[in-house]
């Protein structure tokens, strides 16, 4: 007799084996980045009211030098940390905490380097002020204790989760204290700070796990910087996929009408973003204990998995598409309306590298982080050469399209990734191809008007 359904459930929610902290894992991600997103939604719904277009798009340009310095210095730490055999190590883990916070301090003398060129650049005085202060976040970020890379690496992500939302929230509520005091960009500024010194404060009091000391031993850099040097530069390629858009986007429109992208952009965003952190937090682990090429069974279970995976991310993505203009009408005052055609097409453009998604990871499970390192430039290549082609050939709408076809494009090089590694299910392929096709036709019929509005971004 079968064990009822009921029961199953239960026994994946409280069992030990790598399926029930998978599930457990990917159940805590959603809800904790549900929540963070949730969150998010809510700061901007206060704060588009309180502030002016423009400093939502002066605060993307400052997120785009940020994370521009998180990526082009990228040791892989974390990833280290995730697939290495010593990553329970404490020797191990105290000399990556210190060539973290080497780093950190590293990226914020390069946030004060960059300010006033950076400012020269967009012609927006504010980054030579701002820049600075933001880089603060990679300081602190760099202070975090091992014990939350420990705690993903055992898909232990309960406490981690809770104390996100929490620090989300405090920084929330001080941001919109002071944008209802100040009506300044610096509500957005101190709510990035807030947020980051209270995730370390709560990451270092609340965590169990190994407490680290300044340590740096010759073995463990050797094989961090192995391993890291082609996380690192596969997260150059990873910046420009990221925020090529508004590199380019913010030479085309203006601050304001950037502003107003980056309203839309959010919203698109969020079933992608969602999506990549349950896949790093849960698949890298999945790979590393059942490789798929190992056994029909360990395949079976992936198959599973990542049909779920991508069933979910892609409704959410379609859902979002189908109903942008309307999120954006219901939830944002008349200045950020064209923001509706931005969700419809930058969510559309997402679809391809949802499909792909599942197969990244197959390669840094492995250690093998050179080859992820060639996928993701030759993605990176394509994004920019299809944002600009497109945004030469018909602007805003056009830079958007050209993302969706780049990532068309790039798919075979995936394919020949995922084969190496026995991770490619061309039968997860071509249901999710064939599906997403007819819903995307469907979707550009639907919401054709609100696509048109976007002329209204473009410059003259």
């Amino acid at each position: 007799m079968s064990v009822p359904t009921p029961l199953r459930i239960r026994a994946m929610l409280v069992g030990s084996g790598l399926g029930a902290r998978a599930l457990r894992g990917s159940a805590l991600t959603v809800l904790g980045y549900g929540g963070s997103q949730a969150l998010r939604l809510a700061s901007n719904l206060i704060l588009t009211r309180l502030l002016f277009p423009e400093a939502f798009g002066v605060m993307a340009l400052v997120w785009v030098f940020m994370q521009g310095l998180a990526n082009f210095s990228d040791l892989g730490i974390g990833h280290s940390i995730l697939q290495n055999k010593r990553g329970d190590d404490p020797d191990f883990l105290d000399t990556a905490w210190t060539l973290q916070i080497l780093r950190g301090v590293v990226l914020w003398l390069a946030t004060v380097a960059l300010a006033w060129p950076a400012a020269q650049f967009y012609d927006a005085p504010e980054l030579a002020q701002l820049l600075p202060v933001v880089g603060l976040t990679l300081l602190i970020a760099g202070l975090n204790p091992t014990r939350l890379d420990t705690a993903q690496r055992h898909l232990a992500l309960g406490r981690v989760t809770v104390i996100d939302l929490v620090s989300q929230t405090v920084g929330l509520v001080a941001g919109v204290l002071v944008a209802w005091v100040t009506m300044s960009i610096w509500a957005l500024v101190v709510s990035a700070v807030t947020t980051s010194a209270m995730q370390l404060l709560l990451y270092s009091a609340l965590l169990p796990g190994h407490r680290n000391r300044l340590r740096w031993e010759p073995a463990a850099i050797q094989e961090l910087v192995r391993f890291g040097k082609w996380i690192f530069l596969s997260t150059i390629a990873g910046f420009l996929l990221a925020q090529g858009d508004k590199i380019i986007l913010g030479k085309y429109l203006s601050l304001g009408a950037l502003g107003v992208y980056n309203i839309g952009y959010f919203l698109a965003s969020f079933p992608l973003l969602l999506g990549w952190m349950v896949l790093r937090r849960i698949l890298i682990p999945v790979y590393r204990e059942a490789p798929p090429a190992d056994s029909p069974a360990n395949f079976a279970k992936l198959r599973k998995l990542r049909i779920v995976l991508t069933a979910g991310i892609l409704t959410l993505i379609f859902a979002f598409a189908l109903l942008g203009p309307w999120l954006v009408e219901l939830l944002y005052d008349p200045r950020y309306l064209p923001a509706g055609g931005v969700v419809v097409l930058m969510s559309l453009a997402l679809v391809p590298q949802v499909i792909m998604a599942t197969y990244d990871h197959a390669a840094l499970a492995a250690g093998e982080s050179r080859r992820y390192f060639v996928l993701s430039v030759w993605r990176a290549l394509f994004m920019v050469a299809g944002l600009l082609v497109g945004v030469s050939l018909g602007g805003l709408p056009g830079a958007l399209v050209g993302q969706g076809v780049a990532m068309v494009l790039i798919a075979p090089f995936v394919v020949a990734l995922a084969r190496r590694y026995g991770a490619w299910d061309p039968l997860h392929d071509a249901i999710f191809w064939s599906v997403s096709l007819i819903l995307t036709i469907l979707i550009l019929s639907r919401n054709a008007e609100a696509i048109a509005g976007l002329n209204a971004l473009n410059l003259p």
